[in-house]
């Protein structure tokens, strides 16, 4: 609003205000600058303007700023940054109007702007337009009485440039939210309970004319009132209002009982043509089933002939398989016999092996506890049998090469001495014999009658006694053994648990010692970032762009953020705590939670992250579609003003000095349309 507007607004709610005292008050060195600058509107400021606007500057980038670091459902548009601006404005007027007039008749207007039935009416008004208020008042000729009351408000409302002292966001979005609370109510409804959405809107009218009647009634008490409300109580009225609504529920009756008729029809036609169909498919399918009955025919014939040969060809099958099933049971029975001689001889084999390890278990232990010396000594008789039957045998082979088939058969026939086992390690021995007689090429001369048979080695051990004292002997040793093994173990594990002992000590110092290291690291750091941070907010408080005022009232509104999350985070304490402690006690319990996360299952966790990511979302798109439509209802509203806004040109006389103030009596004489009017405007650019 420019100086002149305010100026002229002033002077215009000064003059009926002032005019109720006849002393004037007191005025004061402030209200003195007051008026000289509402006097002389062109007079520059005092101090450099370059400066001032250096300093707007500023505090604007400080304020885009801020709007960045806030998130998006705190910040605010510039349509709602402007509104502001210009309410503070207003504001700041009425204070200095207050000052320079200080009157029981400003109090007066206050009171009444505060009061919710004043509001509540000019909500009313708007609304409805006055669309109704015209035939309601114009049946009395006789103006009302206009009381002390009435004469404020029409004051009050002369002015139109002042904003009501109600928010209208905060309207709108409460008719939002009941909007959105009678959608929900009638979804839970059931069909037969539910409206239509011609039934709310004629209920919503017919409560606004109840309202705005009862409103009119209270500002203009008239007998035009109370012939309405004795007409409406005529039985006469009622009466035709009932045939009224009767005659719209029976038009409605016979579209529906038309409409009905037409479905019924439609149904009927759809289900002659489907019988039409269905009667050309069964004529269908029996001529395709007579068709099938003589290919039927057909195939029995041939199916009589397939079984008459397939019955001679089973008897001549059946008469073979008798003779073969006789032949196979011989041939069973028979392997059976062989089968079971089979394994009695293996049942034999098997047990004479056991036996047989057995015994040469024995002998190899036996062999064992036999002195050293006897042992070498049948190991050499054993070697040198070994050798004269490997040499032997060579020179029989080379007899046997030049000599005829028949003197062949004969060296067959003739009886050899028995060989060694050729899997004994005394073949090894045999084979390097053979080698070095190859190499010698030496024959010796030997008798076969002569050569002495090779024999296993009788037992070293005549009497039982002597196995017995050899036996106590290493009993005697293992027991020893095992003692002196079970005192290693001993020693190993008292070793053992005093090295476990003297490492998990050491395991717990290195821990602690780690564990300190780690918490003088972090508190170092967290040092670090609280330094850098004060030093930050000294710098910016020390730079000059905020004052004392500003730090302290922005000091204040972190203390109250940081107490109202300490008190979602940790709860209510009875002790009042500095900001700093709420602080450390919100980091503290930071800590426990995400402690406590981890025990957490993944899966209850993914789903906890996943229901907080839509709520996210939905929120977001709510805050979204918020923000499109106040954007869409600022443009409307701006598109409205330049509409109808005034394009002439501003005609008259110039701003002169401050004119005597009108007669009261003025007031009463004047048309009660242009009060109406400038009511209207009031109650349609300003709520």
């Amino acid at each position: 609003m420019s100086p002149e507007g305010g100026k002229q607004t002033a002077f215009r709610l000064a003059g009926p205000l002032t005019s109720c005292s006849d002393t004037k008050p007191p005025v004061s060195e402030r209200q003195r600058e007051v008026r000289t600058a509402m006097r002389n509107p062109f007079k520059l400021p005092e101090g450099n303007i370059f400066l001032l606007r250096n300093k707007e500057n500023e505090q604007r980038k400080l304020e885009h700023q801020r709007q960045q670091i806030l998130k998006v459902h705190e910040k605010s548009t510039y349509a709602g940054r402007i509104q502001a601006k210009q309410a503070n404005l207003r504001q700041e007027l009425r204070q200095g109007q207050d000052e320079m007039y200080p009157t029981s008749s400003s109090k007066a207007v206050s009171t009444l702007r505060d009061d919710p039935a004043w509001r509540k009416a000019a909500i009313l008004r708007k609304q409805t337009a006055f669309r109704l208020a015209g035939p309601l008042t114009s049946c009395s000729d006789t103006k009302p009485p206009v009381s002390e009351r009435q004469r404020e408000v029409r004051t009050a409302m002369r002015n139109p440039s002042k904003l009501p002292a109600d928010n209208i966001f905060l309207l709108r979005n409460k008719e939002n939210e009941q909007r959105k609370l009678e959608h929900q109510r009638q979804q839970i409804l059931k069909d037969h309970e539910k409206s239509t959405y011609a039934g709310r809107i004629q209920a919503k009218q017919a409560n606004l004319r109840q309202e705005l009647r009862q409103g009119q009634d209270e500002m203009y008490p008239t007998s035009s009132s109370k012939a309405v409300s004795t007409l409406r109580d005529d039985p006469a009225w009622r009466k035709a209002a009932v045939l009224k609504s009767n005659d719209r529920e029976n038009i409605r009756e016979y579209i529906t009982k038309k409409r009905e008729m037409f479905l019924t029809e439609y149904s009927l036609a759809v289900k002659r043509e489907m019988i039409h169909k269905l009667a050309e498919i069964a004529t269908k399918e029996e001529n395709r089933m007579q068709q099938a009955e003589t290919f039927l025919d057909e195939d029995t014939a041939m199916f009589d002939v397939f079984l008459e040969e397939n019955d001679k060809n089973s008897l001549e099958a059946i008469k073979g398989a008798e003779h073969e099933t006789k032949a196979k049971l011989e041939k069973v029975a028979e392997i059976k016999r062989i089968s079971g001689k089979m394994l009695a001889v293996k049942s034999d084999i098997v047990k004479n092996e056991e036996i047989l390890k057995e015994f040469t278990l024995y002998n190899g232990f036996l062999l064992k506890l036999s002195p050293t010396d006897w042992q070498e000594r049948q190991k050499a008789r054993r070697a040198m049998v070994d050798k004269i039957k490997a040499a032997i045998k060579e020179r029989e082979a080379k007899r046997a090469e030049p000599v005829k088939p028949s003197r062949r058969r004969e060296n067959k026939a003739r009886d050899l001495p028995p060989v060694c086992d050729p899997r004994t390690p005394q073949r090894q021995s045999m084979m390097r014999t053979k080698g070095s007689i190859k190499r010698k090429k030496v024959t010796v001369p030997v008798d076969e009658s002569k050569l002495p048979e090779y024999e296993e080695p009788e037992l070293y051990f005549t009497d039982p006694q002597q196995l017995l004292d050899l036996l106590e002997d290493l009993e005697k040793q293992n027991l020893t053994l095992i003692q002196n093994s079970r005192e290693t173990e001993e020693t190993m594990e008292e070793f053992n648990h005093t090295m476990d002992n003297t490492l998990k000590k050491m395991d717990q110092e290195t821990e602690q010692l780690t564990q300190q290291i780690d918490v003088l690291v972090h508190a170092i750091q967290r040092e670090k970032d609280m330094a850098a941070e004060l030093e930050l907010k000294s710098r910016l408080f020390s730079f000059g762009k905020y004052k004392a005022d500003d730090q302290d009232v922005m000091l204040e509104a972190l203390g109250r953020k940081v107490a109202e999350v300490y008190r979602s985070y940790v709860g209510k304490s009875g002790a009042n705590l500095t900001t700093l402690q709420m602080l450390t006690n919100i980091e503290g319990r930071m800590g426990e939670l995400l402690e406590n996360v981890e025990l957490i299952p993944k899966d209850r966790m993914h789903m906890a992250e996943r229901a907080r990511e839509k709520e996210r979302r939905r929120r977001l798109r709510e805050e979204k579609v918020c923000v499109q439509k106040m954007q869409q209802e600022e443009r409307l509203r701006k598109a409205l003003e330049r509409a109808q806004r005034d394009t002439k040109r501003p005609t008259g006389k110039k701003l002169m000095p401050r004119s005597l103030p009108p007669v009261t009596e003025r007031l009463v004489n004047n048309d009660d349309g242009d009060i109406d009017m400038e009511m209207e405007k009031q109650l349609y650019f300003f709520t």
